[in-house]
């Protein structure tokens, strides 16, 4: 088995599926290289509905070179309202070209400025604000540059991995025709930090009741990947935290001006504050982040286990828990709300559905709320949860740290068509929210994560 990169493997990414050579290759040389594309799921009344029972407009906006955070509050000041009145189901890149919807409050269809590098069409009005569960997923068109090499072989490997079977008994469809392919449903290097992944070690510590850790992973830590100054002050920061002493001003007045969340931390330290204090010094969403990297880790090393055991990741064996899929979608997602563990009476018929994509194989994200599977699954999970000195109910934890826990599918399959430009392989394929794009594309430039 291909053994992923060093970096990839910091964050409990082990292996890659296919063995094939990957084409290498640059991504978002311009944004029109990475174009995403929402898979909407609500409908809008018309513009003359009632405002009152309709108060907020559905806009489809594409974004060229823009950050959907920057967008809204772009949007929200050439109104003069208030950026609360924004809203949105999806995060999206700024490399890119991004389709996406935005509801906006109180507002008429003329109050909806023309902002460079956009496109915004006024849909209709609607009775409440997005979420993250209006988004059923996204459809990408990926063109990579400068690649060497053929992709059908890992292509090959990637429809064998969603068929179960062997590579050389797989074929692929001629022409542009779509391919059904699968992989890991990793979490990709963005969640922990492209240049210094970390934010996982910040969680496990906070888990684990290591406040001081916690902070130290996060302020101290320095990476080679940093800027010099960054590697500096986070030098600083731990010869202070080893001192009888400490001068914590001293470790602020080191830290750049551009590592602001480090000098909150360091700031509320330099005040007199505890290490857990310090570290709730941050956003409240930061905070939930530390933990979700540490439940991400957590699964992708679960992931890498099943992979290096060769246990199927489309279908179940026996000691799996199951979801089936949401009803009256589209797009197929499991619905954490109905599971059903893969007992010996049962396993079989679990695989049918797999097979006809109306069940997913899960792993958990671990919580307070955690059941772990059984079988050879659940000595995988127990396994990994000794090695990190780690259990479900350590999450029991104050404020923004706590987390119940839920469960996330172990495969992602999709439809893939792979086809040219200019000599240029463009990858189109359409994921469930919440899974990366990388996941899928790693397995072909096999490269650094960073350049991902």
């Amino acid at each position: 088995m291909r053994e992923a990169h060093s970096r990839e493997r910091a964050t409990g990414v082990d292996y890659y599926v296919s063995d094939a050579d990957g084409v290498g290759g640059r991504l978002r040389v311009a944004p029109e290289d990475f174009r995403v594309r929402e898979r909407e799921r609500m409908d809008p009344e018309p513009l003359d509905a009632h405002a009152g029972s309709y108060p907020y407009l559905l806009l489809r906006a594409t974004l060229r070179g823009w950050d959907t955070n920057d967008f809204a509050s772009a949007l929200s000041n050439a109104m003069g309202a208030s950026r609360e009145r924004v809203s949105w189901a999806g995060t999206k890149d700024k490399h890119a070209v991004t389709t996406q919807l935005f509801t906006v409050r109180d507002a008429d269809p003329d109050e909806i400025p023309a902002l460079d590098g956009t496109d915004v069409e006024v849909l209709g009005r609607v009775g409440r604000d997005l979420t993250f569960g209006d988004l059923a997923g996204n459809e990408f068109a990926i063109r990579v540059r400068e690649t060497e090499g053929d992709p059908t072989p890992i292509t090959r490997d990637l429809r064998a991995f969603a068929a179960g079977e062997e590579t050389a008994d797989v074929a692929l469809s001629d022409g542009d025709d779509p391919v059904d392919v699968a992989v890991p449903n990793w979490f990709g290097h963005q969640r922990f930090g492209s240049r210094r992944p970390v934010t996982h070690e910040v969680g496990l510590a906070a888990v684990r009741g290591d406040w001081r850790g916690a902070v130290l992973a996060y302020c101290g830590n320095p990476n080679e990947a940093e800027p010099e100054d960054s590697q500096r002050a986070r030098e600083v920061v731990e010869d202070e935290a080893t001192s009888g002493d400490p001068d914590w001003s001293a470790a602020l007045d080191a830290m750049p001006g551009r590592l602001r969340y480090e000098r909150s931390m360091l700031h509320r330290l330099d005040e007199g504050a505890d290490w857990r204090e310090a570290l709730e010094a941050v956003a409240s969403n930061l905070q939930r982040l530390f933990v979700n990297a540490a439940q991400s880790y957590v699964f992708n090393r679960i992931l890498s286990e099943r992979l290096r055991r060769g246990l199927p990741f489309t279908r179940p064996v026996e000691g799996d828990v199951v979801a089936f899929v949401e009803r009256d979608v589209d797009f197929p997602k499991p619905d954490m709300d109905r599971l059903q563990r893969a007992t010996e009476g049962r396993v079989e018929t679990l695989a049918r559905h797999c097979e006809r994509g109306r069940a997913f194989v899960t792993a958990p994200l671990v919580g307070t709320d955690t059941e772990l599977g059984d079988g050879e699954p659940g000595e995988i999970e127990r396994e990994i949860l000794t090695d990190l000195d780690v259990e479900p109910g350590d999450f029991e934890l104050p404020g923004e740290f706590r987390s119940r826990g839920t469960r996330r599918a172990v495969a992602v399959p999709t439809e893939l068509t792979v086809s040219e430009a200019d000599g240029d392989p463009v990858f189109e394929f359409a994921l469930p929210s919440g899974s990366y794009a990388t996941a899928l594309l790693r397995e072909y430039l096999k490269c650094d994560p960073e350049r991902l």
